[in-house]
């Protein structure tokens, strides 16, 4: 028996080896980001090299995938039809994980550098990265709400794949730019990076950025969500002020 297992040992290890000839070196120019009153919207560099331990193997040209993900949030799709003449809310899906921001980047087309069977098993792509769960009740139908939920953020600029945008230089370094748009929501932005070879995941590597409010906004942000008595009088005392004001105002211009 224990022949037998050391036997393994020997056979298996230069697999193992083989396995990590190959790995990710990762860097970002920034890993926070603060959402302050005027801002439009940022951009992360991420880059980095692919780490070699033996000579490069044979098959298929190396690729790189970059996928920035937002917090996941539950949420409501919703059908509506027509009805005499009337728009009314009719099927829905509740989809339990739907990254509040989803952007991939790769050196070539998505469906050419990656298997399904990798995209599967990875959650890479922008539909896999949508989880329906527990809809299976509804499973006929799922597939097109997911699809709706993708168009539409899509339109909204928080759903996006950019094919071709990784630039890769001689088989080892590699770099491109992330947009994320100015509807941020905050929590941590996970940012992943996977090499692929004939379709297959040969390594990944994952980061992180950390995204949320600062200065004003970040004072009312924790105050509506830690004291929410206090903010909501706050913000009467304001309205009322407010009307007054203006009320003065109109008063002198007569």
């Amino acid at each position: 028996m224990i022949r037998l297992l050391a036997l393994l040992l020997l056979v298996l290890a230069p697999l193992a080896a083989r396995a990590q000839d190959e790995s990710i070196v990762l860097g970002l120019s920034q890993t926070s980001v603060a959402i302050t009153a005027d801002f439009t919207g940022s951009e992360i560099l991420i880059y980095g090299a692919v780490k070699r331990e033996a000579p490069q193997p044979e098959g298929g040209p190396l690729q790189v995938i970059v996928t920035v993900e937002g917090p996941p949030t539950p949420v409501v799709v919703r059908r509506k039809e027509r009805r005499l003449g009337i728009w009314i809310n009719r099927d829905k899906v509740r989809i339990n994980h739907a990254p509040s921001f989803y952007a991939v980047a790769t050196t070539g087309p998505l469906e050419a550098i990656l298997s399904e069977t990798d995209n599967l098993r990875y959650q890479i792509s922008v539909p896999r990265a949508i989880r329906a769960v527990g809809i299976s009740a509804q499973a006929e139908e799922s597939p097109s709400f997911v699809e709706a939920l993708q168009r539409i953020r899509e339109q909204e600029g928080r759903y996006h794949l950019d094919e071709g945008t990784v630039a890769f230089t001689e088989d080892t370094l590699f770099r491109t730019d992330v947009r994320l748009p100015s509807n941020l929501v905050e929590g941590n932005y996970r940012v992943r990076v996977f090499l692929t070879r004939d379709g297959r995941v040969v390594d990944s590597l994952e980061g992180g950025i950390g995204v949320q409010k600062a200065g004003i906004e970040r004072f009312i942000y924790a105050l509506a969500q830690e004291q929410p008595l206090i903010y909501g009088l706050l913000s009467l005392v304001m309205a009322v002020v407010a009307g007054w004001g203006a009320s003065a105002a109109f008063r002198m211009i007569r």
